[in-house]
Order: structure tokens, then C-alpha cells, then sequence
């Protein structure tokens, strides 16, 4: 029990929302018990679109009045759920019923249907309309509300994959990404350790593929690549088993709770994993997981099911388990998101291999739990199971078929319960000869949970200072090759000098290999208007002006490095006019090739026409008392990226501050915690002709998140830059 809990506080660390805990159910109850429907209970749903109309009915005047269209309600005992009706001859999906054909019971009591839509996707008739790129946030926020946009999230569990498993998967996936997907789809694709705020929809064909193709199972493999594994990696290997399905299964919860809030209606997660397994043959249970078969291990094909402690362990790690796969079920559930499990084993008629020493009785026994626990998640959140076939490609068609065709359906419940407990929903249509598919139920919330969803919500920290720490968070080093800095401050005749800066991920070669090092950013700086501004390769010295403007030479400025330095990244300057502007980088590798790209969209400050402004502060960190004194004396020292400091660096912050007139504003410091609250005054160093700069030593400081604020102020006008960093231990 010591064991049990001492992996259950490590692998909070990576838990992506904490929800409340269910009492635990046998896996056969749970097979046989039905399953939870999505209760909108949490927020009020996105504005809906117009829904499509039956066949043979003219489509909705587009220029028909908001208020007229269908509005979905949202609140504690809200429920909505979406219902695909199939004919049973023909299997083709029924899509001409209207509300009055539907009747929705909730605990044997009639309810009123109080929202109504029709959801058809027709992928013939969406190409013909060119899809929108994905460039930002806005952009995937936006294009996610539409009616014919499907959003899928692909969680390629390498944690329960084993090798060769990953080769099987690949070529379904694939057809999936380039022949079944629509123009208008949206997919997203994470591991168990991607953290959602480094979740990004595309409907770049060419990058999904390349991220499936990379796919390897790790199954039984317990190298560490991050350090995050490098923690457990000397733990029983029992134990770091429970730490990977703490943290795949908070993957799935973090997955349904981002699509959850990206639009009501249906949601797919294709869950590509071999299931989960309560315990490990004592074969294969090592004193460490980084030594295998060093001690701990009983004598191939012995079986421990007369053993009365493991009896005993067996049947709590199982409640254990199917405790928590409930909580995966349940938050689907509650963000309308169904789970397809797609065991890319195929039929399988063991689990382990011969070598491995397993006795056939816990072979099978554990082969059975796999493969129902990816059961119990797809068929308690409406979605399908594709396992025990070889034939994965129909199932994945199955899925996009079931995200084609259905009706969502709101309800207000009149029983408005709130006992925490599961109460059954049937849908019925009144049609003969189609059958019915909807979640059978959902889990009520307690007393305490409405108190808590009905409390007003906590006063936060101002948004500038809620802006500056969300810049702390760092990309996935799975998802992302490189990270960028970009800065403004006043140039020549009335333009902005624009600084790009990057850094590799991963250069360590520690979770990457050697071909996916970034070397080098290939950057394209675009106006509003179209019109070039700047492209080139960082570091390159060659870079020119992309046009033939009087403005100085773009590109590198002479007192650049022109050695490629693939460690540290690299940076260039160049002018730029105030306004808006789009920078596209492309990352390659030593190689040339392609490895990551992204696009910025940002606005340009006019530092002529402001009466006090602060150019973008450069952060230099120094190890060493050295390190500082060349960052001081350089000029042209390249800034660092990262946000994320020990409390043994130092810290030089350089930047400009102007007046009205050619003027010096006064110029002032201080240090805030995470929470905006003033922690005490940072002195500011000023010399004439010179940018300012702060000396700032971090060893003072505890572990935690702050805030850096910088104030200019003049005779009648204030202007203010604040740096969210991170300091560890």
C-alpha cells in the first residue's frame, strides 16, 4: 500500500485536471452497465450554427436572424446528447426526422426536447469550398464552430504500444489522415505526456503524416527520454506501470476537456493504445525498472492465482483501476467526446511472448483486461472499439461515418438531481425499422459540485500579468523543434527594428534524435498588405532584402556569427513597418529537411507617434560572473528564449525607453509574485546614450513563477512591459 501511494504522488505531477472520485465497480458490472451521456453541466455551450435540413428540403437562408436560429442553453442540470439513428437494412444513416420524432426519457420519466439539431457533413460538397490554413488560436477557435467541421484528437499511446504494433497501426492511420478525412476536418495528434496547452488542430495533411510515421510503441520499454521519466526510471517496474496509466488516462481526460471547449456537438478521440492492465505477471515485476531481470522475478510459467496476497493485491489494483477509467469516461462524457479504441494489435491471441516466461492462465487473463478496458471507455462514451480484427481500416471508416450524420438533442432535466448518481437515458424514435445509438445515461453532480459551479469565480491576477506568465510555458519537446523570441524597438526613419531569436529543443539529443535537432529556421516576414519584408535563413549570412526599398539591407546584421551555432540557436534584426505583420519560420535540421513550422501574427508598435513607450526587453542569463561581463560589454549578444532559470544564474535585462520629443522617461522596476503583488523594488541602471539595464542575481529567490514589471513614466503619460520567468530549484 506504501508502493501504491508513493506512485500516485509522483504521477500527479502530470495530471491534466483532477476530478472527483467514483467508487470502484467490477470490470464485468462495468461491461454490462450503460453507458454515461454527455451532461452539459459545466459552462454554457459555443453559439451553434445552423443546422442542416433534412433531404429534400432547401437550405437555410444564410442571412436568417440570430435569433432565430437554434440556441442551445447550458446549465447545472442541462444535458445534451447526440443520437445517430441507422436504418437496419441497409445500415445507411437516417437523417430526415424532425423533433417530434424523438422521444427522450430520463429514468423511466418523459423529458421535454428543448434544443434540436441536425448534424450532416457531406464531404463531396465541402470540396468545393477551400479550406481556411490554421495559422493561430483565433483561427482554430473560429473554424472549430462551423457545422461541417469534424474535430479529431489522434493519442498515439506509445506507453502501450510495443513494438512492431506501432508498423501495424501506421497504414491505417494513414488512410485515415489522406483518404478519409475531409478539407474542412481538424485533427490533432499528442502522446500521453503532451500537454494540452501544446495541443494544436491542423488540416496540414503533410504534418500529420509525418507525425504518424514517426510513431513508435514503447510497451515494456522503460529508457527515459524526458525529465519527467528519468524520475520513476529506478522504480519496481509495477510501479512505473501504475505511473503510465495515471498519466495516458489523464492524456484522454485532458484531450476531452480541450474539445470539450472548443464547441458543443460531437467530438472523436481515436484512442491507438493495447489497453490498460491492473497488474504485471511477478515474471516481469523487477526490484527497477532500469535492470531488468536483476532480482525480484519467480520462475518461468509460475502462477501466483493460489497466492492469497496476490489474490489480494489483484483484486484491489482491478478496482483500482476500473475506478479510474471511469473518471475517463465520465469526463468524455461531460464534454460530449466519444473515445475510439483502436488496439493495433489486431487479433491477438496472447499477450506476452514465450520468452517472457508467462503461464497461460495469466496470459489470458491479462490479454481479456486489455482489451475490455478499451471496451469499457469507447462503449460508455458512445464510440466503438476496434479491437480482436485485423481489418482496422473499416473500423476507422466507421468513425468518420459516425461523426457524418446525427442529431444533437438538449434537455433540461426535470428531476434537476443532484445525488452524484447514474441515471439512465433512452432515446426513442417513433420511426419503425431504424435503430438507435446515444449514450444511456450520465453521472449527476453532488451538492458540493453544484455549490462549486455555482460559486462566483475568484478574483484572478490583471490580465497583463496573466498575459506575461502564460509566455512562461514552454512547447512539448515531442511537439516542437524550436522556440522563438521575437522584440520590437524604434528604428530609423519612423520604422520598428525588429529582433527574431530561436532556440532548439531537445538539443541534447536526450529525447530527439540526432535528425530532429533543429539547425537552422528558414523565416518569412510578410506586411498586411502582402508585400515582403524579410526572408532568409537564421543563421545565414547571405540573407538579402526581399524587395528593392530604400530601407538599409535585410537580413543578418554584419556583427552576426556566421557559423552555424545549432546549440544556442541563433538570431537576426531587420526594419520593419509599424503595423501588422506575419513571420512564417520553418525548421530544419543539419540535413535541410523539415522537421517544424509555425506561424506569428503580430502587431508592430509605432514608437514615433507614443507619447512613452518601452521597447521589448532582452533577457540575457549568465552561469558564470564571465558569462555576465560579456553579455554586458556585447552589444549584439544574442538574448535567450527561455523563460525558465535556476536559481544559481544570473540575469542581465537590457532595453529602450522613449519620450515624447527624443526625451529619457523615468524608468522603474519591481518584482511581483504570480499573483500580481508587489515583492520589492529592482533597481534600474541608466547611462546617457546607453539602453537601460537590470542586474538582476536569482539566488534569493524560492522555486516559483514571477513577474518582472518595468514602468517609463513622463510628465503626462505611463507605459509599462512585464517578463513572466520561472525559477528552479
Amino acid at each position: 500500500m506504501v508502493m501504491r501511494a508513493s506512485f500516485r504522488l509522483l504521477s500527479t505531477a502530470c495530471v491534466i485536471l483532477l476530478l472527483a472520485v467514483a467508487m470502484p465497480a467490477p470490470i464485468d458490472e462495468l461491461r454490462a452497465a450503460p453507458a454515461s451521456v454527455e451532461a452539459q453541466q459545466q459552462t454554457p455551450p459555443a453559439q451553434p450554427q445552423p443546422a442542416q435540413p433534412p433531404a429534400g428540403q432547401p437550405p437555410a437562408n444564410p442571412q436568417q436572424p440570430a435569433e432565430q436560429r437554434p440556441v442551445f442553453r447550458g446549465g447545472i442540470n442541462f444535458v445534451s446528447v447526440d443520437v445517430i439513428v441507422t436504418d437496419k437494412k441497409s445500415g445507411d444513416v437516417v437523417l430526415d426526422l424532425g423533433k417530434d420524432d424523438f422521444e427522450v426519457r430520463e429514468d423511466k420519466k418523459s423529458q421535454r426536447v428543448e434544443t434540436f439539431e441536425v448534424v450532416k457533413i457531406d464531404p463531396v460538397a465541402e470540396a468545393a469550398t477551400p479550406p481556411k490554413e490554421i495559422r493561430s488560436l483565433e483561427d482554430e477557435e473560429r473554424e472549430a464552430k462551423l457545422p461541417n467541421v469534424r474535430l479529431f484528437v489522434i493519442l498515439l499511446d506509445d506507453y502501450h504500444v510495443r513494438r512492431g504494433s506501432d508498423l501495424a497501426v501506421r497504414k491505417p492511420l494513414l488512410d485515415f489522415v489522406q483518404n478519409q478525412l475531409g478539407p474542412q476536418d481538424m485533427v490533432a495528434i499528442m502522446y500521453p505526456l503532451t500537454p494540452v496547452t501544446a495541443l494544436t488542430f491542423t488540416r496540414n495533411r503533410e504534418s500529420l503524416v509525418s507525425a504518424i510515421t514517426k510513431f513508435e510503441g514503447r510497451k515494456g520499454i522503460y529508457e527515459p527520454r524526458n525529465e519527467f521519466e528519468e524520475r520513476y526510471y529506478y522504480y519496481p517496474t509495477a510501479t512505473v506501470e501504475a505511473i503510465r496509466n495515471d498519466v495516458s488516462m489523464s492524456a484522454v481526460k485532458g484531450a476531452a476537456v480541450r474539445l470539450g471547449g472548443m464547441r458543443d456537438g460531437r467530438k472523436s478521440i481515436i484512442f491507438v493504445s493495447e489497453g490498460f492492465m491492473s497488474s504485471i505477471p511477478p515474471q516481469l515485476n523487477d526490484t527497477s525498472a532500469a535492470m531488468p531481470g536483476l532480482g525480484g522475478r519467480v520462475s518461468p510459467g509460475v502462477e501466483a492465482a493460489n497466492d492469497p496476497r496476490s489474490q489480494s493485491n489483484a483484486f484491489f489494483n482491478e478496482a483500482d483501476l476500473m475506478n479510474r477509467l471511469r473518471e475517463v469516461y465520465d469526463t468524455c462524457n461531460r464534454n460530449n467526446t466519444s473515445i475510439y479504441a483502436v488496439d493495433p494489435r489486431g487479433l491477438a491471441a496472447f499477450e506476452y511472448g514465450v520468452e517472457q516466461g508467462v503461464g497461460l492462465q495469466t496470459d489470458k487473463r491479462n490479454l481479456t483486461q486489455s482489451i475490455d478496458t478499451l471496451r469499457i471507455v469507447a462503449d460508455n462514451t458512445d464510440g466503438r472499439a476496434i479491437v480482436n480484427r485485423n481489418d482496422l481500416g473499416t473500423g476507422m471508416k466507421q468513425i468518420m461515418r459516425d461523426a457524418s450524420g446525427y442529431y444533437l438533442i438538449g434537455y433540461t432535466s426535470a428531476a434537476a438531481p443532484t445525488d452524484g448518481k447514474f441515471h439512465n437515458i433512452d432515446v426513442r424514435v417513433k420511426r419503425p425499422g431504424v435503430e438507435v445509438r446515444s449514450r444511456k445515461g450520465y453521472w449527476a453532480y453532488t451538492v458540493e459540485d453544484v455549490a462549486k459551479a455555482s460559486a462566483p469565480p475568484k478574483e484572478g491576477p490583471p490580465p497583463a500579468v496573466s498575459n506575461a506568465l502564460s509566455a512562461i510555458a514552454e512547447p512539448a519537446s515531442a511537439a516542437r523543434a524550436a522556440r522563438f523570441w521575437i522584440g520590437t524597438e524604434r528604428g530609423q526613419n519612423g520604422q520598428s527594428r525588429l529582433t527574431f531569436v530561436w532556440e532548439p529543443i531537445g538539443g541534447s539529443g536526450a529525447d530527439r534524435r540526432g535528425s530532429d535537432i533543429a539547425a537552422r529556421v528558414s523565416l518569412t516576414a510578410t506586411a498586411e498588405d502582402g508585400r515582403p519584408l524579410f526572408r532568409g535563413r537564421v543563421p545565414n549570412a547571405d540573407a538579402a532584402p526581399a524587395s528593392d526599398s530604400a530601407s538599409p539591407p535585410l537580413g543578418v546584421p554584419a556583427n552576426a556569427p556566421t557559423a552555424p551555432a545549432v546549440t544556442a540557436g541563433a538570431s537576426t534584426s531587420f526594419d520593419v513597418p509599424p503595423g501588422s505583420i506575419e513571420l512564417r519560420m520553418i525548421v530544419e535540421s543539419e540535413r535541410g529537411q523539415v522537421i517544424d513550422s509555425t506561424t506569428r501574427t503580430l502587431t508592430v508598435p509605432d514608437f514615433t507617434k507614443t507619447q512613452v513607450s518601452i521597447g521589448t526587453p532582452k533577457v540575457f542569463r549568465a552561469r558564470t560572473a564571465r558569462e555576465f561581463v560579456q553579455a554586458r560589454n556585447n552589444p549584439a549578444a544574442v538574448p535567450t528564449v527561455s523563460r525558465d532559470f535556476s536559481r544559481t544564474e544570473r540575469l542581465l535585462i537590457r532595453f529602450d525607453a522613449y519620450a515624447n520629443g527624443g526625451g529619457t522617461p523615468e524608468v522603474t522596476a519591481k518584482l511581483l509574485n504570480r499573483a500580481g503583488q508587489r515583492m520589492s523594488d529592482i533597481p534600474v541602471q541608466a547611462a546617457a546614450g546607453q539602453p537601460f539595464q537590470i542586474d538582476f542575481i536569482l539566488a534569493p529567490l524560492a522555486a516559483a513563477e514571477y513577474i518582472l514589471e518595468i514602468d517609463a513614466k513622463s510628465a503626462d503619460n505611463t507605459a509599462q512591459q512585464m517578463i513572466g520567468f520561472k525559477v528552479g530549484t
